[in-house]
């Protein structure tokens, strides 16, 4: 692909920059590797937390025979645990990271240019506008997107989440150290329960808005989405198909 001018924007940032390259790095290797990993726990978590919401039905004869259920819920805790780690993970690479790394964690609210960006972005996904702007990280409204459907969503499902693992570890567990305030705010137990099954739906709305906007905006906003957080690069197309 040949060098071109691109313009170029950060979320973050009212300035806009021509830069002559055709590709500009973006997501480092642990965060991509962070990416992945936290898919494929985010489908476990999903599929096996709808089982147990749902289970499938009975099998003859004894359950010890075939403790289906009770590999269902193994791969729930166990998936979640790592889940835990990786989002801890996370965190810290937001901190050692670059920029882009950082997004997850904020939304610069405070600066009206980010706003007015973020309405332009919406008004594109809904096909009000035809010319889409180009940024090197997530783009305003997906920044948004990502700190509250993602990152704030994560932090209620691990809240909760935990907090009905420490009934089951016992309250000298420090499972309950770190979660028992959650029944502090919601005392009922099955409440708590209700809330994270819808928690998880939450989470399907938000896998596949992210999917459907990631392969749209690689088709018809001339920037790559799929292979960026594989290879890391983001290339930028001529305006022009």
């Amino acid at each position: 692909m040949s060098v071109q001018h691109t313009l170029v924007k950060t979320a973050d940032s009212d300035a806009t920059e021509a830069v002559r390259r055709s590709s500009v790095f973006v997501y480092e290797a642990p965060v991509r590797a962070w990416h992945w990993i936290n898919a494929a726990l985010i489908l476990v978590l999903i599929v096996s937390g709808y089982l147990i919401a749902s289970p499938l039905p009975t099998l003859s004869g004894e359950a010890s025979d075939h403790y289906q259920m009770g590999y269902i819920r193994f791969a729930h805790f166990a998936a979640a645990q790592l889940f835990i780690v990786a989002f801890v993970y996370r965190v810290y690479r937001g901190i050692v990271g670059n920029e882009h790394a950082r997004q997850l964690f904020y939304v610069p609210f405070w600066r009206p240019r980010y706003w007015y960006e973020a309405l332009y972005e919406l008004s594109w996904y809904l096909f009000i506008v035809k010319n889409p702007k180009k940024y090197v990280g997530h783009n305003p409204l997906a920044n948004l997107a990502m700190v509250v459907l993602f990152t704030l969503l994560t932090l209620f499902m691990i809240a909760t989440g935990g907090a009905l693992y420490a009934q089951g570890a016992g309250l000298d567990s420090w499972w309950t150290k770190l979660f028992g305030w959650v029944f502090l705010i919601w005392p009922n137990s099955q409440q708590v329960h209700t809330l994270h099954h819808l928690g998880m739906w939450l989470m399907v709305i938000f896998v596949i808005l992210h999917v459907y906007a990631a392969i749209r905006e690689d088709i018809m906003s001339r920037q790559t989405m799929l292979s960026a957080i594989i290879t890391g690069d983001r290339y930028f197309r001529d305006d022009d198909p």
